[in-house]
């Protein structure tokens, strides 16, 4: 049995740990263990790394231990990894990648500390091959990766290859496009299923209405895209290759479930674009029009989740002599009015880094869930629109 670690978004942990348990369930040798900042441990055997790279949304990659030790200077580093059977997984022919992170180590250069790693790979291979594998820092066969605390050192080798939030879709993106697994795992907190409307009506490129849509359409966010474990040794290609065929689509839905608009024509067109490269075969309904403007697109109430632009994404349509500042105010204005006036009975989750948000809208939070956007610190903001909600606004006095 191996032992992996998941790493995820900060503040995805609990999600990640929820839907790995789902992808155990299929699975009788792999187990969920605890989690920790940034990521889940969990165990089983090589083809329970093929099933969560297939299935997890959340998780970053899918990092398998090789070592753990403690470790005072980088020799010790080097001879720890000089130990590990690399030859196993790899050959020379194969090209490598390392990278570092520490929290609280004491040692001074982490670039020193990677630079050694790589030479013990590197020597091992050396030493009984008299050749040694190439480093490419932009595509590599094969990414190591070492965490460093304050006393132990931990080696792991990469069986995802790229960052599992690349599915394989995406051709065109906007600004500052959402990640995939972080729009998966706002959908599972908000408590989205398939088969409840759901609504962004500030959808860029499309990645929150394109991870739902698959959920819809049962396709894995993995069925599109090659791993670096397909490059090992070891593989197997008979169990994936099954695990593969076990996917079976679900019917495509009848009535459209999942809607999208964006002020932005040219965001309209690139998330119709990318629907299709994701393979979803039916109808999301998409409109141009201004988020403040937006009215819910079906009876039955739902789920309204967006990203909001910030700053000059907001002023795409904009007058260019007022100060982003004050768009953003009249913006968010209007928007808090909107949601109150037309949204009653829908859930709303706004994702964003403007920690003011609610004071903008006028509303008050029901929750705040703290997440990171790589480093950047955000929230997501729950606002329950309940019935009524605009007329008791309006009943309460109005200052002097």
């Amino acid at each position: 049995m191996a032992s992996y670690f998941c790493p995820c978004p900060r503040g995805m942990e609990a999600a990640l740990a929820e839907e790995l348990l789902e992808i155990a369930a299929a699975s009788s040798t792999m187990k969920v263990h605890n989690q920790v900042p940034g990521g889940v441990h969990c165990s089983g055997d090589i083809t329970d790394s093929y099933r969560i790279n297939l299935h997890s949304r959340i998780a970053s990659r899918v990092l398998m231990r090789m070592a753990h030790q403690s470790y005072k200077t980088e020799n010790d580093i080097y001879d720890l990894t000089l130990a590990q059977p690399w030859e196993d997984w790899f050959t020379f022919d194969h090209t490598i990648r390392v990278d570092v992170t520490a929290v609280k180590s004491p040692l001074k250069s982490l670039e020193f500390t990677t630079l050694k790693i790589k030479d013990a790979i590197c020597d091992r291979f050396r030493d009984q091959f008299s050749k040694r594998p190439s480093v490419d820092t932009r595509e590599p066969d094969m990414r190591i990766v070492g965490f460093l605390d304050s006393h132990n050192f931990t080696i792991y080798l990469d069986t995802s290859g790229e960052a599992l939030f690349k599915r394989g879709w995406r051709e065109e993106t906007g600004d500052a496009p959402l990640r995939e697994n972080l729009a998966a795992g706002m959908l599972r907190v908000s408590g989205w299923k398939p088969g409840t409307v759901l609504f962004d009506p500030m959808c860029g490129s499309g990645t929150i209405l394109i991870e739902a849509a698959q959920m819809v359409q049962g396709i894995p966010p993995g069925a599109r895209r090659r791993f670096a474990f397909e490059a090992f040794n070891s593989f197997e290609p008979g169990p994936w290759q099954a695990m593969k065929n076990a996917i079976k689509p679900n019917p495509l839905p009848s009535e459209p479930t999942i809607f999208g608009s964006d002020i932005s024509g040219d965001m309209v067109a690139m998330t119709r674009h990318n629907l299709k490269v994701a393979g979803i075969m039916f109808d999301v309904p998409l409109k141009q029009i201004e988020a403040q403007e937006v009215k819910p697109p079906t009876e039955q109430p739902g789920i309204l989740l967006t990203n909001p632009p910030y700053g000059e994404r907001i002023g795409v349509r904009g007058d260019t002599t007022i100060p982003a500042d004050e768009m953003s105010v009249q913006f968010y204005s209007a928007l808090g009015t909107t949601l109150k006036q037309r949204f009653a009975g829908w859930t709303v989750f706004l994702f964003t880094a403007d920690l003011s948000l609610p004071k903008l809208l006028r509303l008050k939070e029901a929750r705040k869930t703290p997440f990171f956007n790589g480093a950047l610190e955000c929230r997501l903001f729950r606002f329950d629109m309940v019935a009524g909600y605009n007329r008791r606004e309006e009943a309460k006095p109005k200052p002097e």
